[in-house]
Formats: structure tokens, sequence, C-alpha cells
């Protein structure tokens, strides 16, 4: 048994297991994120975009893009920025592809891809965001390499994620939300037994902001630091390319 070949086979079947629950939950993914983030993630959003650093391509590749809220915070950030907007689960995208109007619709370029195999070319965009969507990405170290190689020197990566839920938030409220809540109200309004429990296994099993620092460095980012937001429920992490 070739253990090289195992290991393909399980991350083929996780990315499979993964794309196909979130094209499940794509009719309720945006009215899930409102009703489970009290409307914050709206914030949040607004806060990627805010850091978001424009260079010489104008380009801005937007990683996870799911149904393109993201997309659409740098747009308004960034009137002239042109963003592929990535996901492998093609039903996202195109539930997205409905907010897609006029200027939007000819700015905002949905592609069905998988972020460790980019197709883009080196040095090709200013920056990277992706925003809840590296906890779903197996391994994350060829995901991170792929962002350095198409972003341009000095380019900027910009990470939003779930803290992790191996800290103590809110005295612990927030993570008996998180274990004993969130998954009942996702399946409540989405219907799907599975996708709610598996977002609070994966917040469970993430690494400190610390660690993914580091695991950026690894991946050869020149720098790495985070913010963060809502008392750390959520962390804006920034890596930087060397120039």
């Amino acid at each position: 048994m070739n253990p090289v070949s195992d290991d393909a086979t399980q991350v083929r079947r996780h990315d499979q297991a993964v794309s196909g629950m979130f094209g499940r939950i794509a009719g309720w993914y945006d009215l899930c994120n409102r009703v489970l983030s009290l409307g914050i993630d709206r914030y949040w959003r607004r806060v990627l975009a805010d850091n978001v650093r424009l260079g010489p391509t104008g380009r801005v590749l937007d990683l996870a893009a799911g149904t393109l809220d993201v997309s659409l915070a740098i747009r308004r950030r960034y009137p002239d920025a042109r963003i592929p907007a990535l996901d492998f689960c093609l039903p996202m995208l195109q539930r997205g592809a409905r907010k897609l109007h006029g200027w939007d619709a000819a700015a905002i370029l949905p592609v069905a891809a998988d972020a460790k195999k980019l197709p883009l070319p080196d040095a090709s965009v200013d920056c990277v965001t992706i925003a809840f969507g590296i906890r779903n990405i197996t391994p994350r170290d060829e995901a991170f390499r792929e962002m350095l190689r198409v972003l341009t020197p000095g380019g900027r990566a910009c990470i939003l994620e779930f803290g992790s839920g191996k800290e103590r938030i809110w005295g612990g409220l927030y993570n008996f939300y998180l274990g004993r809540i969130l998954p009942r109200i996702g399946r409540l309004f989405s219907g799907d037994n599975a996708a709610y429990g598996y977002l609070a296994d994966t917040i469970n099993a993430f690494p400190s902001a610390l660690t993914l620092e580091k695991e950026l460095t690894d991946a050869g980012f020149a720098r790495a630091w985070h913010q963060k937001l809502t008392s750390g429920i959520v962390c804006l992490h920034v890596a930087e390319k060397a120039r």
C-alpha cells in the first residue's frame, strides 16, 4: 500500500465531501450567515476589504468566493479592481452570480477552481482574499504556496477566519453557542444535518492565530500578523510576500 497515494485519495474525498455539502446549502448560505452572526458578518467582510491593497495589476483574487459577498465588498472599497472569484463549489458561485449586475458583472469573474491548483500565472494579482474558507482546505500549506506564487512582489494575502474554538471567549458562552446552538439553528434553516455540525467541528479543530502565522511564514511569506475581531470570534490574518 502506497501512503502517498492513500493521502491523495483521502484529500480528494475530503474535497468532494466539502464541495457537496456547500452545494446542498448554497440556497440558504447567505441567510444562515446573517442569522448565525447576528448580521456582524457584514462588518467582518468590510474589515477584510479595508485591508486589501491594490498594486500594479489592479487585480484581487478572491478565494473560496462562495456567494461573492467578499468580492462585492472589495468592489465597494475599490471600484476599479478586477476580481477573479474562485471556488471549488460551482452551486455557490452560481448563487452568487445572481447578485452581479452592471459594472459588478464586468469586474467580478466567478470561476470554479481548486485553491491548491490556481489557474493563474505567477505574480498575476496584487492581493488574495479568503473568508471562512481556509478551514475547508486540506492541506493548507499547498494553498498558501499557491497564494504566494500568484502574488506580485510585496503582495498581500488577507485571510478572514473564525478564531480557534480551543480559546474560551466571553467566559465560554461563545464556545457553548458554537457547540450546541449554532448546529441546531443551521440545521433548522438549511435542513442539512451535517453542514453546521461540520462548521463547529472545524472551528474547534482550527489552530491558534499564532500557529497560523507560523504556517504562513513557513510557506514562504515574509511576514504575517493578525487582528482579533469581535473578541476573537473572528481573526483577520494578513501575510505579505517579500518585495
